[in-house]
């Protein structure tokens, strides 16, 4: 009867925060600073990555490679707001991670918040649009 009572219980504490997380629909997107931020393979860290300077901006890379590939190809500083499908510069843009670390860059807070309470996409080459991925296979610190 104890155990019966106490899994009770647990159950009761448990079905709100389960609920809470299916209703909290920007659960699944977090902000992220950009120093967390490889923006070459568009993945969030736990610790913060090489400082890239390019005209007067900061990017934000794993490694060295990163760091010369942001230095020298503009296409890689830019990538596009899922919301508005315009560019935007990575160095100014708000950017949400998933679960997974994968980032999203959005152009103004409205389009990271409104993205966020949506459903979590799956991946799609939409989203893999501008990501750099050839010779990026355990690329990461």
């Amino acid at each position: 009867m104890k155990t019966f009572v106490l899994a009770l219980i647990l159950t009761l504490f448990a079905l709100p925060a389960f609920a809470a997380d299916h209703q909290h629909g920007d659960s699944w997107l977090k902000p992220v600073e950009a120093k967390y931020v490889c923006m070459m393979n568009n993945k969030a860290f736990d610790k913060p990555q090489m400082a890239v300077e390019v005209e007067g901006k900061t990017y934000y890379g794993c490694c060295p490679m990163c760091k010369d590939i942001l230095q020298k190809d503009a296409s890689k500083r830019s990538a596009k707001d899922p919301v508005s499908g315009n560019a935007v510069d990575k160095s100014s843009a708000i950017i949400g991670t998933d679960a997974h670390g994968m980032v999203y860059y959005f152009e103004n807070e409205e389009n990271f918040h409104k993205y966020a309470s949506g459903p979590m996409p799956e991946m799609n080459p939409e989203h893999m649009d501008g990501m750099d991925m050839k010779g990026m296979k355990g690329h990461n610190q």
